[in-house]
């Protein structure tokens, strides 16, 4: 599966953004769907990730109740719907897909990446 994630920018602290990915090539419905980050100088860390069905979610710690992951299966898009972003938000963000495993953390988990959307976040 291919994937296209957008939606990245420059914005100031307290705005929002919302990342889109969009999968092409496969059956996306099949395919549980995550968003990572990686920070300049730091390894990549999970953000959150959503089932095939889109009836779990999970996120972590530092962004729940800011970030909304959902996914539109017709449109073999998900998203990213960040709110109240802060400075430490900012990195690049990528959009990954599995078929199986359960570690949702594990980037190693993942077999199918895009290329990364830069979001920074201003003081």
């Amino acid at each position: 599966v291919q994937l296209q994630a957008s939606g990245g920018g420059l914005v100031q602290a307290g705005d929002s953004l919302r990342l889109s990915c969009a999968a092409s090539g496969r059956t996306f419905s099949n395919y549980a769907m995550a968003w990572f980050r990686q920070a300049p100088g730091k390894e990549r860390e999970f953000v959150a990730g959503v089932s095939s069905t889109g009836s779990f979610t999970v996120y972590v710690d530092s962004v729940k109740g800011r970030f909304t992951i959902s996914r539109y299966n017709a449109k073999t898009t998900v998203y990213l719907q960040m709110n109240s972003l802060n400075p430490e938000d900012t990195a690049v963000y990528y959009c990954a897909a599995r078929l199986s495993g359960s570690r949702w953390k594990d980037p190693i988990e993942y077999a199918y990446w895009g290329r990364g959307t830069q979001v920074t976040v201003s003081s």
